[in-house]
């Protein structure tokens, strides 16, 4: 896997999700390519934890988003890490939900999130996706889950947990970086394809943190549309 740091173009969600297409129709695993790169990600904040691995927490709304956290969370529970996992709806990406509970993953509820809030080694953010862009801002368990883990993040200990975003910040516009105050500042924000332009405008870079952007293979199709914007943000490039 190479790491490098490169400054890229960033994209409208639509342009994103034009470009995915294509390669969708065609079965590429785009979502196991994004499992598997926040998986890594994941690892590489537990080993330089002071704490031993886990626990972890998982985020996982609906949708695609929730699926590459769900499969992130199999992969994790199923190499030895103890992963707690919160779904934030009453619907959830079917197969990643079947992997990560036959992989040993924890079911809780908000009041084991409260109870444990600070103990967590690492959370997880895989509720909200670049389809909700009309409307990002968080509602209901979400919101209530985020709002209870946020001072626990923003601490400020040594042992605090760090939080990995899945394509980009729960509540953040990924289009004009838009957002309330009920965002998980992420330390590491895993985004896929393509640079959001929402991480970079608006409050993007305050709750984005580090960003690594996983090469999904949309280059030929975002060639043909023109970036929201050039940015001289420097990413971390993983291919």
């Amino acid at each position: 896997m190479s790491d490098i740091a490169v400054l890229t173009p960033a994209y409208s969600a639509l342009a994103v999700r034009a470009a995915e297409q294509p390669l969708l129709e065609a079965g590429e695993p785009l979502m196991a390519r994004a499992a598997a790169a926040t998986d890594a990600c994941v690892r590489d904040l537990l080993e330089a934890s002071v704490e031993p691995a886990g626990p972890v927490l998982v985020l996982a709304g609906t949708g695609n988003n929730g699926g590459d956290a769900l499969f992130a969370a199999a992969s994790l529970a199923a190499s030895g890490v103890r992963v707690d996992l919160l779904l934030t709806s009453d619907r959830a990406h079917s197969e990643g939900l079947g992997a990560a509970r036959r992989a040993g993953t924890r079911c809780v509820g908000l009041d084991d999130v409260r109870a444990g809030a600070a103990g967590y080694r690492v959370i997880v953010d895989g509720i909200l996706g670049i389809g909700t862009s009309a409307a990002p801002a968080l509602r209901g368990i979400a919101r209530a889950a985020v709002e209870t883990l946020i001072p626990a993040v923003r601490s400020g200990a040594p042992d605090r947990p760090r939080v990995v975003a899945v394509d980009l910040p729960s509540g953040l516009h990924p289009d004009d970086g838009s957002a309330d105050d009920a965002v998980l500042p992420a330390d590491v924000t895993v985004t896929f394809g393509a640079l959001k332009a929402g991480l970079v405008r608006g409050r993007g870079p305050e709750f984005a943190g580090a960003i690594r952007l996983v090469d999904l293979g949309l280059g030929p199709a975002l060639a043909r549309v023109r970036p929201e914007l050039e940015t001289s943000v420097p990413v971390r490039l993983v291919a």
